[in-house]
């Protein structure tokens, strides 16, 4: 049963989730493909994660940021992908009223949280190039540890206006939600409820935290642009830049995505081409950036080679 009747009103007490396609030789290949992708994605962040924390040479701002920027996409790929890997192996595949919440609730947090962190990345970059000399006082632990504690309650906040907006809608009528997750978008559509102020709040919430952290991050990169341009020597230029060339990438490639889904006029693309955005924001993203970072970062390559220089040869 996936209705219940409260008094002389029918209530949905689970959804369907009708994926990404119903072509069940695509199916497997998806199937394939995306559990290759998540346990990439995994095994690359935790292996992250393990590195800074057991590399002393890695024990840095940026390098703390960065381990919980690999937790919150270990934590964001997990909300979703598990799910859509069991949807390409039945056909009917249900999620409970509460578990729907859930997975909103936990998509919200992460993606929330990782906005904070991208910007907190910036700031750090943007401190370290513009006022290195007073970089360890700026970036000291206890700021560190605050910065971290703004982006877990921004991003608990966030999902906090998304969880009693959607808790307020009433589904009464169709529970199939278009799309491989339950996002608010298509849960706004099956409600048979004023939606005027629960679609309004999680818009506002999600684009305030969008606007912020974009400033943020445009404000730090202009400075750090004017200071770089500034230097004589073409070499400090270059080992400026670098430092920078990997959270430039991340940041273009998450805020690229998700500009294109909460920004663009609806009009202007299909529900088939959210999902497919969708799933690199969610899926394929917190693949690559474990690799954009261990690629792009030589501190990173040569912690990861001094860490198993040392384990051979403590065989």
């Amino acid at each position: 049963m996936d209705s219940r009747v409260d008094g002389n009103l029918t209530t949905v007490s689970e959804f369907i989730l009708l994926g990404l396609t119903d072509d069940p030789i695509l199916r497997v290949i998806l199937f394939m493909l995306f559990l290759c992708i998540y346990l990439v994605t995994i095994s690359g962040n935790l292996s992250t994660i393990i590195l800074i924390r057991i590399s002393s040479q890695l024990h840095h701002p940026m390098y703390f940021f960065l381990s919980h920027l690999a937790f919150a996409d270990i934590g964001y790929s997990s909300s979703v992908t598990p799910n859509m890997l069991v949807n390409f192996l039945v056909d009917r595949n249900t999620i409970s009223y509460a578990g729907c919440a859930v997975q909103l609730g936990s998509v919200v947090f992460f993606g929330s949280s990782e906005c904070f962190l991208l910007a907190a990345m910036a700031y750090d970059r943007f401190v370290a190039i513009c006022n290195p000399l007073i970089y360890s006082t700026r970036m000291s632990t206890q700021v560190c540890v605050q910065l971290i504690t703004v982006a877990y309650i921004g991003g608990f906040l966030n999902t906090w206006s998304f969880t009693i907006c959607f808790y307020s809608l009433l589904f009464c009528g169709p529970n199939k939600v278009n799309h491989f997750f339950c996002d608010f978008a298509p849960l706004v559509e099956l409600s048979c409820s004023d939606v005027s102020v629960p679609a309004v709040v999680p818009s506002f919430t999600a684009g305030s935290i969008i606007v912020v952290t974009v400033f943020v991050i445009a404000v730090s990169y202009i400075y750090i642009l004017i200071t770089i341009l500034k230097m004589r020597s073409t070499e400090g230029r270059h080992k400026a830049f670098s430092t920078c060339t990997s959270h430039l990438t991340a940041v273009t490639l998450f805020y690229g995505t998700i500009t294109f889904i909460y920004v663009m006029p609806k009009s202007s693309y299909s529900t088939d081409q959210n999902k497919v955005v969708s799933v690199f924001y969610m899926v394929v993203i917190p693949m690559l950036n474990p690799l954009i970072y261990s690629l792009r970062n030589n501190e990173i390559k040569g912690a990861f080679k001094k860490e198993i220089s040392r384990k051979v040869f403590s065989l």
